[in-house]
């Protein structure tokens, strides 16, 4: 039998490249796109198994290259998103909503077999922040123009290349202490990137079809904790200090002005709101597809990179 072609947007971001190892592992022909194939080529090359990767350079905006890829797919997944604005062509509306109600337009067009979308978790509260609202309506269209898609929705993403835990971690081996936004009460369902490409990699095998899915891992954590444990895992004791929201509001304003910056205005709106699951859609648990990771199982496989002593060190154990 021909391996389905499946054709990944943002395949060179973090779920990107964990799912084309994921894929043509398990005999899938995955054709990667990318926006800038001599920075970005060499290390897809890296990713997926030989003969089952064909790596493809192609601007989002670049319509007819576009519509002639998904014309030979079988499976389109697109992962692509931002966090924060940038420029005149990086902006939510380009990319949240624009982007994919034009992918999943063709691929109605073309009988795609299956439509990946990859959204958020907790944003259907979050009506004041642009980031949510833009997903948001990304997803409305995408459902209005092929039913068929699919559309997951997971909590914060955690690996060794993230840039959640690993940005944490960073900031937590060199001060003495961390903010403390809305007193760090806001929850999470973290997600380890291999449990989020196994459930992809089960949707394509079982070809399930017209789903939202909320993809969670196997523990609620708050924030607060999140860190308490990021500090004990790279053996470091730091004061967690809440800050006031109009003391937050101008640290974000600062941040925000650096290329990558720490926090935002727009995120620091999201964090008001649990990243949980919403009750409104099944979760992966529900469809039989169980995140396996426990949040410290999965961080204390790279945290030895922000230890003192780095992989040679050791962790204290302590008592509760």
């Amino acid at each position: 039998m021909k391996p389905k072609n499946c054709l990944i947007f943002g395949a060179s971001g973090l779920i990107g490249r964990h799912l084309i190892r994921k894929l043509t592992k398990n005999n899938y022909k995955v054709t990667a796109i990318t926006r800038n194939i001599h920075q970005k080529g060499y290390l897809l090359k890296t990713q997926g198994n030989a003969g089952y990767i064909e790596i493809v350079e192609a601007s989002i905006f670049d319509e007819d290259k576009i519509d002639n890829l998904i014309k030979n797919a079988d499976v389109c997944i697109n992962l692509i998103g931002i966090l924060y604005q940038k420029g005149k062509l990086n902006t939510f509306k380009n990319i949240h909503e624009k982007f994919p109600i034009f992918l999943s337009n063709l691929c109605r067009k073309h009988k795609v077999e299956q439509f990946f979308h990859l959204s958020a978790l907790g944003i259907e509260n979050a009506e004041d922040s642009l980031y949510a609202s833009s997903k948001l309506k990304g997803e409305f269209f995408i459902r209005k123009n092929f039913k068929e898609a699919n559309i997951l929705k997971p909590s914060v993403i955690y690996s060794v290349d993230d840039k959640f835990t690993t940005s944490f971690m960073r900031i937590l081996a060199l001060s003495p202490m961390f903010p403390l936004y809305y007193n760090g009460s806001t929850l999470f369902r973290p997600i380890y990137i291999s449990d989020l490409t196994e459930i992809i990699y089960q949707m394509i095998e079982k070809n399930i079809k017209s789903t939202i899915m909320e993809c969670v891992g196997p523990e609620e954590i708050s924030l607060k904790n999140i860190l308490k444990r990021l500090s004990k895992l790279i053996d470091k004791k730091r004061l967690l200090i809440p800050i006031p929201l109009p003391i937050a509001k101008l640290s974000a304003i600062f941040f925000q002005f650096f290329p990558r910056p720490l926090i935002t205005l727009d995120q620091l709106k999201l964090l008001k709101y649990n990243n949980v699951p919403s009750g409104k859609y099944k979760t992966n648990f529900d469809f039989k597809m169980p995140s396996i990771t426990c949040f410290e199982d999965g961080v204390k496989k790279y945290s030895f990179m922000w230890r003192d002593g780095g992989q040679f060190s050791t962790v204290k154990e302590t008592k509760n």
